[in-house]
């Protein structure tokens, strides 16, 4: 059972997203939040492995909200999948910096939001590479966010396969690629997450650009 927490401020978009995640079979509706700084709260009250999240919203928006729940849970941190208007968002992109596990437009119909409900909880991505790579573009002029580890803290086959996750490969294609166990890769993997304080597989994409290992265009 997956459980879910709903977060929007315009109470007809909440009611109608929390009838769709109580219709479906394996999902669990914990809570409804209508600001950012409920969805803090009752992050930390229910633990819900999955988090619905409006990034626009008056007060504490989905962005800051997004920050305090994952700093607040570092080992198993929940799976926060954006919901906005715009597919280039500038806040999309600081969410996914942040640590969100991709987003999806609110005009997706309700099987696409039970997919992508779904993708997410599985620890997989919700967009393709070419979309970081052209948030990435469009917001190329902002300054990175300072991290406490960079790149040199990951050994050679570490960084072989951060480029290939972020070129949009899994586990079993870089597994295929490099002549590796899917299990090795995995464990590659949450090393890299580990070593580069990261919170999601989109966190890697993000931080791969812009550490210019996978170069925007290329």
């Amino acid at each position: 059972m997956t459980s879910v927490l709903v977060v929007d401020d315009q109470g007809l978009i909440r009611a109608g997203l929390a009838a769709i995640v109580r219709a479906a079979p394996g999902l669990e509706l914990t809570a409804e939040a209508g600001s950012g700084e409920e969805a803090v709260v009752l992050a930390a009250s229910t633990g819900p492995d999955v988090i619905l999240m409006d990034i626009r919203m008056p007060g504490m928006g989905g962005l800051a909200a997004t920050r305090h729940i994952i700093d607040a849970t570092p080992q198993r941190p929940p799976k926060v999948l954006v919901l906005t208007t715009f597919d280039l968002d500038e806040y999309v992109y600081a969410a996914l910096r942040a640590g969100a596990c991709g987003f999806l437009l609110k005009d997706a119909g309700p099987e696409r939001l039970l997919q992508a409900i779904a993708t997410v909880a599985a620890g997989d991505m919700l967009f393709a590479p070419s979309v970081v790579r052209k948030l990435v573009e469009a917001n190329a002029s902002r300054p990175a966010a300072p991290r406490p580890h960079t790149l040199r803290d990951l050994t050679a086959r570490e960084t072989e396969v951060l480029e290939l996750v972020a070129r949009g490969l899994s586990n079993p294609e870089i597994a295929d690629r490099l002549g590796l166990s899917e299990a090795t890769v995995k464990t590659h993997v949450n090393r890299i997450m580990s070593k580069l304080h990261l919170a999601s597989r989109a966190q890697a994409v993000v931080v791969a650009y812009e550490a210019r290992l996978v170069v925007p265009g290329s």
